[in-house]
């Protein structure tokens, strides 16, 4: 048995203990990185989950301005807190597959244009309401209709019709056919609130029941003393605390201000591991970290002006640099490669300032570029946009790194100005971030990049049945983007967590990551 393999053995053995199992990946001269990876989410024998504790979050991207309304979350602070109150029809597992939470079953018809969902019984509402069919017909018609702004929009334009078609059954009626519906009502909006309530109140069937909101402060809540999970919902409350900024973030964690961090500073994670008092979380992920060029506004509305700065990255120096190991380059193109309809084929855009010059003459654009950028679009932005201008002064190209403040990105920055950073925490499938980014009319086609093309065989792509010809039809829609788009995707990054040793319990998913993670957490001791 190599060591590899017999530390897999042993993290699946009962009586185990962490402390056990990294002594001897230490004895085996297995890194600190790769032990822990391999320990997983396995269940060591002085981490058995019991119930107690205030567990104390510091998470980014929270905002004055931020609402409890699920259709308005855009960024990691309210997508933490958004199952934390409440709960989807379906849920996303540790390896992006789907499986039944407020809905116990579905159905679609022959040609999945009609899907039949059956709603669990006996889960109540915070205030005590019991969930039927009509309170997930009024939760998904909150984010339906033209004037629509929530992100899953989108998803829900193909929707005709949805109604309850018995007390505890959903009936959902398509346009056109969709072979991954039940993925679309795993999406963080479409949590369920009860019928004719206030969608700011976070009134719903999760974990947890908010207390207090501050927002771009803090949250509050306690356990729900009803909640119908078994094995989740351990600790008796949450308080989320805004933590914006990187260094204060890390510092709560170090004095043990509070037990979590999310968004670690790859430079930051051998420094932290060297503490036996906290254990890094790191998660390979569909999660990319973009600079979006916006393709309805001069200049970016160019392609060889977006082809010159896609050729003008130096995405590996850029991964080195920034990630330190914890992701891998990207292609300008959002599928991860997990994803069965990844197109593996696509050649690499890889750094070239000759190319770039070339493309940037064509263009015809005279004199600089403006990148606006903050931290806040995703860790290491600012660093990642200074490394940019370095490349892209290579081919002649001169880049102005705008910095703004951290505070307001998202309202101010992200899709407002012409060219900016931004980041994407991944999708179960294929489909869903193409519908989500990418269609024409989707609220968050963040570049602004629309072909009637592309719009078609997304659609016809979403409802064929036959895998092989499904395949080819996501390679042709990755490749339009490759060569078109209005996204730079120099790299998905890994999710790096991190968290004092006495919690543990949270899932490894490869989307969605760390969203759930206060109903998972434990404390040990």
């Amino acid at each position: 048995m190599s060591d590899h393999d017999h530390l897999q053995w042993l993290a699946t053995q009962t009586g185990v203990t962490r402390r056990a199992f990294m002594a001897r990946a230490t004895a085996l001269g297995v890194s600190t990185a790769l032990a822990s990876s391999l320990a997983g989410n396995a269940v060591f024998a002085e981490e058995t989950p019991q119930k107690g504790g205030d567990l104390k979050l510091g998470i980014d991207g929270a905002e004055s301005t931020d609402s409890l309304d699920p259709a308005t979350y855009t960024a990691t602070y309210l997508q933490t807190v958004a199952f934390q109150w409440g709960n989807c029809l379906v849920e996303i597992d540790e390896n992006a597959k789907i499986m039944p939470e407020l809905a116990e079953s579905w159905e679609p018809s022959a040609d999945a244009t009609q899907w039949v969902f059956k709603i669990r019984k006996g889960v109540q509402f915070h205030n005590g309401k019991e969930l039927t069919a009509a309170d997930v017909v009024h939760s998904i018609n909150h984010h339906r209709g033209e004037s629509s702004q929530s992100g899953a929009q989108g998803y829900l334009q193909p929707i005709t019709d949805i109604k309850a078609t018995d007390t505890h059954e959903v009936t959902v009626t398509l346009s056109s056919a969709n072979a991954d519906m039940p993925y679309i009502l795993a999406d963080y909006h479409l949590l369920i609130m009860p019928e004719g309530s206030d969608p700011t109140s976070g009134v719903g069937t999760g974990p947890f029941v908010i207390e207090s909101f501050e927002p771009g402060v803090r949250i509050f809540s306690r356990r729900n003393a009803n909640y119908w999970k078994e094995g989740r919902a351990h600790v008796d409350s949450v308080e989320q605390l805004a933590i914006n900024d990187l260094t204060a973030r890390t510092s709560a964690l170090q004095t043990g201000a509070v037990h979590v961090i999310n968004r670690v500073d790859p430079k930051t994670v051998e420094l932290l591991q060297r503490s036996p008092a906290v254990e890094i979380i790191d998660v390979p992920s569909a999660g990319h970290y973009t600079f979006p060029m916006r393709c309805d506004t001069a200049p970016f509305d160019n392609r060889d002006l977006r082809l010159a700065l896609k050729y003008a990255i130096d995405r590996q120096d850029i991964v080195d640099k920034i990630l330190r190991g914890h992701g891998k380059i990207g292609n300008d193109h959002p599928v991860a490669a997990f994803d069965p309809f990844y197109a593996e084929d696509l050649p690499q855009h890889a750094y070239d300032p000759d190319k770039a010059r070339h493309h940037f003459a064509r263009s015809g654009v005279d004199g600089p570029v403006t990148l606006s950028i903050s931290d806040a679009a995703f860790t290491g932005a600012v660093d990642a946009a200074l490394l940019y201008k370095e490349h892209a002064a290579k081919a002649g190209i001169t880049l102005n790194v705008a910095r703004t403040p951290e505070d307001g990105y998202w309202s101010d920055v992200w899709m407002k100005r012409p060219f900016c950073g931004s980041y994407w925490s991944g999708r179960p499938t294929a489909d869903l971030i193409l519908s989500v980014a990418y269609q024409s009319d989707a609220p968050w086609n963040e570049a602004f990049w629309k072909r009637e093309d592309f719009d078609k065989l997304l659609i016809a792509a979403r409802g064929e049945l036959d895998t092989a010809k499904r395949k080819q039809m996501y390679h042709d829609l990755q490749m339009m983007i490759w060569e078109d788009g209005g996204e730079i995707i120099p790299m998905f990054n890994n999710f790096i967590f991190a968290s004092r040793n006495n919690v543990k319990g949270m899932s490894r998913s490869p989307v969605f990551t760390g969203m759930r993670m206060a109903e998972q957490f434990y404390f040990t001791t």
